[in-house]
């Protein structure tokens, strides 16, 4: 006879009396190599499922209205009285449209956009109508990495991406996660590996390869070969792999599972050509391409591990992000996470710096702009304490500033969207501004950051500037 299994309320843990018929009645199959495909072609199912319900009948992501309450409040600093006597004083501009007659006027991004250019130009000039760019300089890259998965790495950069871009910023977003989930969110189509960042490295190796081949032509000796994966990529650059998303200043190069490939790919690179700068492939394509000038701000999403396209990312960087949770383990986890920095990248450079030594070469170094980390999902309540704690060993590198959990964060999970794509409607305006408002905060503390390495850089381009024509005028007062 069966023993009893235990039954709630017996006032017993639920892990006694557990009938070994019973568990394996309950058990299937054991599961084969085939099995993990079945799984994976279940869970590619529900997550097209999942994905399409943010889609048109196009089978693309739609970005939704803005109301004039929200244009006012968030992205124009007018009074809504004003806004509608200046729509009212130039029909040109887009006057919006209202779901019901007389009703509210909502507005597509792109008409913000066009709003946002008119008031700067005929509105006060004592108001930020546009976010601050100094002319002449390049987009800022920004990398959001963490080896801790769990930490809101993703949503972070997501949701700053999209911050940027209702700031009046153009951006980049670049997925260099496998996994794919920045690309789901701005409703990214990826084939294969030759839609992602990989055919930028590719080339990148490809031009360098090529450079060599000349060098032992020059020598007298045999070149290597290049495969056909390179011949492709030196015919590729970035315009190729960018693509435009539902957001109408956003633009993205997506990620997809092959991708990983990369990181097999690349040592073999490496291991051939010793010489070759893999850590400069990104920065150097982005640049080349032109893609810094086309933009105002370039948000990378790393893989949650330190592997060659993580590295890639953060030394393409000027800005390093770092999210982390409010608790030990993850405190301990990001702990390690710089001291893998450390040893990574001061490996590059001691070897790098030997050989430069031995040839009378100037030494290299890697160099941020600002490096942040950042708590996010944080509760008051249950992690004010710690903290405070990592606060007092992280120093001014954690941001004083604390992402709060707020429930907008499973909503916009659930829909497979950001914050700011979600309608307040759906719940409704104090509901809405209130969860919206962490945001909104962690945006203002990366802006500020922003802000103060572009001054920098732009103080320090005009230092440089004077002392050129210092130089210059020097010299035409000196006798030949």
């Amino acid at each position: 006879m069966a023993r009893d299994i235990h039954k709630a309320g017996s006032g017993m843990p639920p892990y006694f009396n557990i009938d070994p018929d019973a568990a394996l009645a309950e058990l299937d199959a054991p599961t084969g190599t085939s099995g993990f495909a079945a799984i994976a072609e279940g869970c590619a199912r529900g997550r097209a499922d999942l994905s399409s319900r943010g889609m048109n009948e196009q089978g693309r992501k739609e970005l939704r209205l803005f109301s004039t309450w929200e244009i006012t409040r968030y992205l124009i600093p007018v009074a809504q009285a004003h806004f509608r006597r200046v729509l009212k004083a130039n029909p040109s501009l887009p006057q919006g449209q209202s779901e019901t007659e007389g009703g509210a006027k909502w507005f597509t991004l792109d008409e913000v956009l066009l709003l946002r250019a008119h008031f700067a130009a005929q509105g006060s000039k004592s108001k930020d109508y546009t976010p601050y760019r100094p002319k002449g300089l390049p987009a800022k890259l920004v990398s959001v990495a963490n080896f801790k998965g769990g930490v809101g790495k993703t949503s972070t950069a997501a949701h700053l991406a999209m911050s940027a871009a209702l700031d009046g910023y153009k951006v980049l977003v670049i997925d260099l996660d496998s996994q794919g989930s920045m690309t789901s969110i701005f409703g990214g189509q990826v084939e294969d590996e030759w839609q992602t960042a990989f055919p930028l490295l590719a080339r990148h190796y490809g031009e360098h390869l090529r450079a060599d081949n000349q060098r032992r032509l020059d020598r007298g000796d045999a070149p290597q070969p290049l495969d056909e994966t390179l011949s492709a990529a030196l015919e590729m650059t970035a315009s190729d792999v960018i693509q435009s998303t539902h957001w109408p200043n956003i633009d993205l190069i997506g990620a997809q599972l092959n991708l990983y490939w990369a990181e097999f790919q690349i040592p073999v690179w490496r291991m051939a050509a010793r010489s070759w700068k893999l850590w400069d492939a990104l920065t150097d394509r982005l640049e080349a391409d032109g893609v810094l000038d086309d933009y105002d701000v370039v948000f990378i999403d790393t893989p949650p591990a330190l592997g060659y396209l993580t590295i890639n990312g953060l030394a393409a960087s000027d800005i390093l992000l770092v999210p982390v949770g409010a608790s030990f383990l993850e405190f301990d986890s990001t702990g390690r996470f710089f001291d893998m920095l450390h040893s990574t990248f001061a490996s590059i450079e001691d070897g790098e710096n030997l050989a430069a030594r031995a040839l009378g070469r100037p030494e290299m170094g890697f160099e941020w702009d600002a490096v942040r980390a950042v708590i996010t999902r944080y509760d008051s309540a249950q992690q004010g304490e710690l903290a405070g704690v990592m606060q007092a060993y992280m120093g001014p590198v954690l941001s004083p500033h604390k992402q709060d959990y707020t429930a907008l964060i499973g909503q916009a999970g659930e829909q497979v969207s950001g914050i700011y794509e979600a309608d307040y409607r759906d719940f409704n305006r104090e509901t809405y501004a209130r969860g919206r408002e962490t945001f909104d905060a962690t945006y203002a503390a990366f802006k500020r950051l922003l802000l103060g390495v572009w001054r920098r850089a732009e103080l320090e381009r005009a230092a440089e500037m004077a002392d050129e024509i210092s130089g210059e005028m020097q010299q035409q007062r000196t006798p030949a």
